[in-house]
């Protein structure tokens, strides 16, 4: 477990993955050297990762699946197996319904059915349902709200890429690699994210926290399904939420400091007019959690 400065500092970056060391340092109250000592060991430690999210748009993976995965044999050996594809961006061990469970991303429908299918043959896996997400009402770690119109030429692609890697590359080696000014860089970058091209977040280890308990729901609704959406996923707790067709109308994770409090974040699910709660499943062990994406490589005139 994180002190109380500490978990302030891992909520900032969460909700800022670029805030500046000043920034942070007027937001717990400390000096700007202390913040920076602060930051520096949380990032070494891996208790916070900051990586920059391309909007799904931007790189035509808009076709999102979510698979239900059951099997004959070890479930880890599955899992990890299933992990080492690109498309897949999420794989947990779970207890509940299925035996693991995997959020697969990909251009359009044709290339979902081909890694569902590639999935479906991995050794040891006997069933794989696959839940069809339509719309995204609520992602903690990802842009959800709509692109405008954004045209981006090498350099933006060249950012985007160095910011995947590293959500707080310093605007002095970033323009280094562009061969542009320090001001010029900036701008860029801000461009960027203010478009919601791309969100720079910290990925949290959810431990350290305190959320020890990680789980899933899938809801069944009566009613309009967008209402009932925006209101699980107002609830506390919840950090994911989307629509969608399959065995379910909506899809969802959660998260919570104690079983108890899971619970307490099932039961205000269920107290949502027309949310009916299908099924629950329990996240044992994370197997991956990735949001980085592959991008155009566009070398540029000059740069490295």
């Amino acid at each position: 477990m994180l002190d109380a400065v500490d978990a302030v500092l891992v909520r900032e970056l969460q909700r800022d993955g670029r805030a500046t060391f000043q920034a942070l340092a007027d937001r717990v109250g400390l000096s700007r050297t202390a913040v920076r000592a602060r930051v520096q060991n949380l990032l070494e430690t891996e208790v916070v990762r900051v990586v920059g999210i391309v909007h799904a748009a931007v790189v035509g993976a808009e076709a999102i699946g979510h698979v239900s995965v059951t099997v004959d044999g070890s479930a880890r050996k599955v899992a990890a197996a299933i992990a080492e594809r690109p498309a897949v961006s999420f794989t947990a061990l779970t207890a509940g319904p299925h035996d693991l469970v995997a959020q697969v991303r990909t251009r359009d429908d044709a290339a979902l059915a081909a890694e569902v299918d590639h999935i479906r043959s991995v050794a040891g896996v006997r069933s794989a349902e696959v839940f069809r997400s339509v719309s995204t009402v609520r992602d903690t770690h990802a842009v959800v709200r709509e692109l405008g119109d954004i045209a981006l030429d090498d350099i933006d692609w060249r950012l985007l890429q160095e910011l995947q890697r590293d959500g707080r590359a310093p605007y002095t080696r970033l323009a280094h690699i562009i061969g542009l000014s320090q001001a010029a860089t900036r701008a860029r970058v801000v461009r960027l994210m203010r478009s919601g091209v791309i969100q720079v977040t910290g990925l949290a280890d959810p431990l350290a926290l305190g959320a020890a308990e990680l789980g899933g729901f899938g809801l069944v609704v009566t009613g309009g399904l967008r209402r009932v959406a925006e209101a699980v996923a107002e609830q506390d707790g919840v950090r994911y939420v989307a629509t969608g067709f399959g065995r379910y109308d909506i899809v969802g994770q959660a998260e919570a400091s104690s079983r108890a409090e899971m619970v307490a974040v099932l039961d205000a699910i269920r107290a949502v007019p027309g949310a009916t709660v299908r099924e629950s499943w329990h996240h044992l062990d994370v197997v991956k959690e990735s949001y980085a994406v592959e991008l155009p490589d566009k070398p540029l005139n000059g740069g490295d």
